[in-house]
């Protein structure tokens, strides 16, 4: 998993150079606002000696690449996510709205003919703020990890479907009953969700 995520990294920096210079004098500049629902499964992992949880993470959100074509075929991208998913995981029983956001570059390849479309993105940072439950406060942040999709355009319009795998890699406790925050990077939220979305591509 670390080396298909080095190997994304690495493939997304080595299109930006070429695109800078490209991409702007070829003018194919577009903006890509979305509409989102997710679904996945998600764990807490604890430190010793307690044990992990499981849970879920679904909802609506909003979305938007914003980007240049390199030429016909490859795009690269700002991809920035803002959703307010329903938190549910089995430690304490936690039920909550959440909100959350992240962000990262995107590269993708497109076949101008038929309208298909394939691309990945590699998450930078981004948090997940559940609402306090069950006396229970957390808040999740440092996400990192990867998500890749497919769509299919029609004119003005893209039905796109995602693979997300993120990992929050420290988490603040902002309240555990009467206790007060304290923040920790041994308590980690693991997220594999799958994004159906559509999407309207605007060029310019």
């Amino acid at each position: 998993m670390l080396q298909f995520r080095n190997l994304m990294l690495i493939t997304i920096l080595g299109f930006s150079s070429f695109a800078a210079t490209t991409a702007l004098a070829a003018g194919g500049l577009f903006v890509e606002p979305m509409l989102t629902y997710e679904r996945g499964d998600s764990t807490l992992e604890y430190p010793a000696p307690f044990l992990n949880s499981t849970g879920t993470i679904s909802g609506v959100g909003l979305g938007a690449r914003v980007g240049a074509h390199v030429n016909e075929v490859i795009f690269l991208a700002l991809d920035a996510r803002y959703a307010k998913p329903n938190f549910k995981n089995s430690s304490n029983n936690l039920d909550a709205s959440s909100a959350s956001y992240n962000y990262g570059p995107a590269v993708g390849v497109q076949t101008p003919l038929i309208g298909l479309r394939v691309w990945g993105s590699y998450v930078l940072g981004g948090e997940l703020d559940p609402e306090e439950s069950n006396n229970v406060d957390l808040k999740f942040t440092q996400a990192q990890g990867y998500r890749v999709g497919v769509g299919f355009q029609i004119i003005m319009l893209s039905l796109n479907l995602e693979y997300q795998d993120l990992k929050y890699g420290s988490t603040k406790v902002e309240k555990v009953g009467p206790f007060a925050a304290s923040a920790s990077d041994n308590i980690n939220l693991k997220n594999k969700s799958y994004i159906l979305s559509v999407s309207f591509p605007l060029e310019f």
